[in-house]
């Protein structure tokens, strides 16, 4: 790929996007674009079609999407299904009619049926029933999945999908309302450290999961950016799980607080295991490289420099 290649990075602000471009700026990619919601409304069929045809980018990383945990998706259920394929159904399209090279589509292992025996392979897509907490948010990203693998069969281009496991790091959404697992676990440890409670988590902390730094989602994609991958479909993750509770202890000791943990059982726990089979991605040469402790000193590092500016509101 060369260095000069006009690459449009979807969501460039947000936590994954913005490891993206600080990845590809830090390997000398000089021509990455991006737009801003305010700038260009991803929803707005005309306006996408209208970029695209006046930018022309050579490559897209379609990173934007409408995320949230449990509490947000199980309140806005078709908020996440219709404006996750408004989203991707205008990004993949635009891409496909105005000549772009290559198309990376992330997504999210929630793709997967919620009974999928673990740990968790590509074959597995559309084999069962999904998590109902998260189902609104999954069967968008299952589309957009199958556009691009309908692409790459019917056209013959180069439209790879990314399904990553649960991603943290900088720029992550700490909001209690609308965050996923590991940052609002974050969040609360902190408020508790401060005030000197102890912190109420949701479930009973048994479910198991996986985490993956999003610098090592980063740079998955500058791995699939940079090779012709021979499927369309490939896991993101590390390989590896632990239990929320064992999750909850860790992030305790970092954020140092001292208090007690009361466990909700009358919440609900959600998929009771999502481990990736990241084989695939593995055996064509990439693999993560921040182990969850490192990765989450890291985040919490990052949480305590920016704070002040960061969404910490309700959604």
């Amino acid at each position: 790929m060369d260095k000069n290649t006009k690459i449009y990075i979807a969501g460039h602000n947000g936590m994954v996007g913005s490891a993206v471009w600080r990845a590809l700026s830090r390997l000398g990619y000089a021509n990455l674009i991006g737009r801003s919601s305010k700038e260009l409304d991803l929803r707005n069929q005309v306006e996408v079609a209208r970029f695209f045809q006046h930018e022309r980018p050579e490559v897209v990383i379609d990173a934007a999407a409408k995320v949230g945990g449990i509490l947000a998706n199980s309140e806005h259920p078709y908020l996440f299904l219709m404006e996750n394929l408004q989203i991707q159904n205008n990004l993949i399209d635009s891409a496909h009619h105005h000549e772009v090279k290559k198309f990376i589509f992330l997504g999210s292992s929630c793709i997967y049926p919620k009974m999928a025996p673990q740990p968790l392979k590509e074959e597995y897509l559309l084999t069962g029933s999904l998590e109902p907490t998260n189902e609104w948010y999954a069967i968008a990203k299952i589309a957009g999945v199958k556009a691009c693998e309908a692409i790459r069969r019917q056209f013959n281009k180069d439209f790879v999908s990314l399904m990553p496991t649960n991603l943290y790091g900088p720029h992550d959404n700490f909001d209690l309302r609308s965050s996923h697992v590991l940052p609002a676990i974050l969040r609360k440890f902190h408020d508790a450290k401060a005030n000197n409670e102890p912190v109420e988590l949701w479930g009973s902390g048994t479910p198991m999961r996986e985490f993956l730094h999003v610098d090592d989602m980063a740079q998955a994609v500058v791995y699939a950016l940079e090779h012709v991958l021979p499927e369309h479909l490939y896991n993101v993750g590390t390989g590896k799980d632990v239990t929320i509770k064992t999750l909850a202890h860790t992030i305790q000791n970092i954020v140092g607080h001292q208090g007690a943990i009361h466990w909700d059982r009358s919440k609900p726990d959600g998929t009771p295991r999502k481990l990736m089979d990241v084989s695939k991605l593995s055996d064509q040469g990439w693999q993560a490289k921040i182990d969850l402790d490192a990765g989450i000193k890291m985040t919490y590092d990052w949480f305590l420099e920016n704070q002040k500016s960061i969404k910490m509101n309700v959604l």
